[in-house]
C-alpha cells in the first residue's frame, strides 16, 4: 500500500513540474482521447463516409436548385418576348416570303419556255396587222410581215418571263434561305429562266430557224 501511494505522487509532482504541459491541454486531451476510444475504428469510418455523403448531398441540392433557378429565369425571358411580339408588330415570316419567291420564279422560268397566253395573243395582233398592212399595201414582203413579226413577238414576251424567272430566282438565292426545298425550287426557277432566254433569243434574232423565203421564178427567154 504504502509503494503503491508513493508511486501515484511521484507522477503527480512530474505532471506539476513538467513545463510543457499546460493545464489546458491536460484536460483536453483525456476528453479526445476518451470520446475517441470509445468508438471502434470501424464505426468512425462510417461516420467519415456519411459526413462525405451529406456534403455530396447538399453540394447536389445547390446544384440543382441553381439550374431550377435559371430555367425559371430563361422562361420569364421567353415570356417577356412573346409578350412583346404580341403587343408590338408581328415578325416578317421571312422563310414564307422567300419559299414564294421561289415557287413564282419556277412558274416563270416554266411559262417562258413553254409560252404564256400574253404572248399568244400579241402574236395573233400581229398577224392581223400583218395581212392589213398587205391589203393596203404598207408591206410588200408578206411572209415577213405575217410570219416574221408574230414570231418575233412571241420570243420578245418569252424573253421577258425569262428574264423575270431569272431576277427572282436570284434574289431568293442570295438571300440565302434555310429550307431545302426553297433552294432547290429557285435553283430550278433561275435555271429554267436562263433556259427561257436562250430560247428567246435563239428565236428573236432567227438562230433557231430562218424566215422562209419564196424562190425567185426563173426567167423565160424572149419569144424570137
Amino acid at each position: 500500500m504504502g509503494t503503491t501511494r508513493t508511486t501515484t505522487d511521484e507522477r503527480d509532482a512530474t505532471r506539476t513540474d513538467d513545463p510543457s504541459v499546460t493545464g489546458d491541454t491536460a484536460t483536453e486531451t483525456p476528453r479526445t482521447e476518451g470520446k475517441d476510444a470509445g468508438k471502434p475504428a470501424g464505426d468512425r469510418e462510417d461516420a467519415a463516409t456519411a459526413t462525405d455523403e451529406q456534403d455530396g448531398a447538399d453540394r447536389a441540392e445547390g446544384t440543382g436548385a441553381d439550374a431550377v433557378d435559371t430555367e425559371r429565369t430563361e422562361d420569364a425571358e421567353d415570356a417577356a418576348e412573346q409578350d412583346g411580339a404580341a403587343d408590338g408588330a408581328a415578325p416578317a415570316p421571312t422563310g414564307v416570303k422567300r419559299g414564294a419567291g421561289a415557287v413564282v420564279a419556277a412558274g416563270l422560268g416554266l411559262a417562258s419556255v413553254t409560252g404564256t397566253w400574253l404572248g399568244t395573243l400579241l402574236a395573233e395582233r400581229q398577224t392581223l396587222l400583218g395581212q392589213i398592212k398587205l391589203q393596203s399595201g404598207k408591206a410588200t414582203d408578206q411572209i415577213a410581215t405575217v410570219y416574221g413579226a408574230p414570231w418575233h413577238t412571241t420570243a420578245l414576251i418569252n424573253g421577258v418571263f425569262a428574264l423575270l424567272a431569272v431576277a427572282v430566282g436570284a434574289a431568293v438565292l442570295f438571300n440565302r434561305p434555310r429550307a431545302t426545298w426553297t433552294r432547290a425550287v429557285a435553283w430550278g426557277g433561275l435555271a429554267l429562266g436562263v433556259l427561257g432566254l436562250l430560247i428567246s433569243a435563239g428565236m428573236y434574232f432567227d438562230l433557231l430557224a430562218s424566215l422562209p423565203t419564196i424562190p425567185k421564178a426563173p426567167t423565160q427567154p424572149p419569144a424570137g
